[in-house]
């Protein structure tokens, strides 16, 4: 019956049966939509960009903090590569939909993508957000690095909407970092230090926390590397080498903090028996009668150990053998 009404009506010829087919795509096409929706999807899909971009923002969004993104480089509509050269707010939280619009008493108002620990959207997509415009500075290492296998999304450590991102003021970007490292939180408030306290140096001195591959998230390749940025004195080549102090210096030293002077996990000569025999030296205060006892040896204080063997890094001396010159 269908198919001859078909083609009376259209006066094409309708095979019997494709009829029925098609109607029932028809009726499935229809459904499809309204299914969605009580989903929760192809709303986002179907929500429209603000005419009016930022300004239809600002009527509710008016505080200092929001405010203040017109004073970074993301507010900047001259640069053609900041989200307000193209969409504005939106680039980055997505069309706003029915979320300005008026919502009955009562009512929840339509979300809108939203950043942070707090936001009900996966670390994944909060971070595709960002990579999507600052892909190169995260650098190839990103993907499989630390901190993305731990789930830190782009908004933990970065304020986009400050003017100046604390985490990027090598004075304030400490406290960005202890917010998970507390332990060298911890460290740098000891007796010897990096003068990371002060504000002379920032943990992304030594760290890159987006593009390294090596052990700790190192600037360079090895823990030594790092140190020589600073320290090129120690780098040698030496005639004479210390293996130790050749291999890592974190065998001698703890890099945020200690206790003992020059950063050293302890005094000497506690520190170079940890390799070295005492056997033939004066390891401890020794009395007149050969044991320990309230008149030290001269060989054990002040320096201990460096009294003599004062070059412990390397010796270019000939006669350097024993780091004594």
């Amino acid at each position: 019956m269908i198919d001859k009404t078909l083609s009376r009506r259209t006066g094409i010829r309708v095979v019997p049966g494709v009829a029925l087919l098609l109607v029932g795509l028809i009726l499935l096409a229809l459904t499809l939509p309204a299914s969605a929706a009580e989903n929760g999807q192809g709303k986002e899909s179907h929500a429209q960009y603000s005419r009016r971009g930022a300004d239809t923002c600002l009527k509710c969004h008016d505080s200092d903090h929001i405010q203040s993104i017109f004073r970074t480089p993301h507010g900047e509509q001259a640069d053609s590569r900041t989200p307000f050269a193209k969409l504005q707010c939106e680039t980055c939280h997505g069309p706003a939909g029915d979320h300005p619009k008026r919502v009955m008493p009562g009512a929840k108002r339509p979300p809108i993508f939203t950043f942070g620990s707090d936001a009900p959207y996966p670390v994944e997509k909060q971070n595709e957000v960002c990579l999507g415009c600052h892909k190169e500075q995260a650098g190839m290492a990103w993907p499989g690095g630390v901190h993305n296998q731990a789930g830190v999304a782009c908004a933990d450590c970065h304020t986009v909407h400050a003017a100046h991102d604390p985490v990027l003021a090598k004075d304030r970007q400490p406290n960005v970092c202890y917010t998970c490292h507390k332990t060298q939180r911890a460290e740098f408030q000891r007796a010897y230090a990096h003068p990371v306290r002060s504000g002379q140096l920032a943990c992304s001195d030594c760290h890159k926390p987006h593009k390294s591959l090596s052990v700790a998230l190192l600037a360079q390749p090895s823990v030594n590397e790092t140190c020589y940025t600073c320290h090129a004195e120690k780098r040698g080549p030496f005639l004479w080498e210390h293996p130790p102090a050749a291999e890592d210096c974190t065998l001698c030293h703890q890099p945020h903090g200690s206790n003992h002077r020059f950063l050293l996990s302890k005094t000497p000569p506690l520190l170079c028996q940890d390799c070295h025999s005492r056997a033939g030296h004066p390891s401890v205060a020794y009395s007149g009668r050969g044991l320990p006892g309230n008149q030290p040896s001269q060989f054990v204080l002040s320096g201990s150990c460096t009294n003599c063997h004062s070059r412990v890094h390397g010796s270019n001396s000939p006669s350097g053998a024993e780091l004594f010159r």
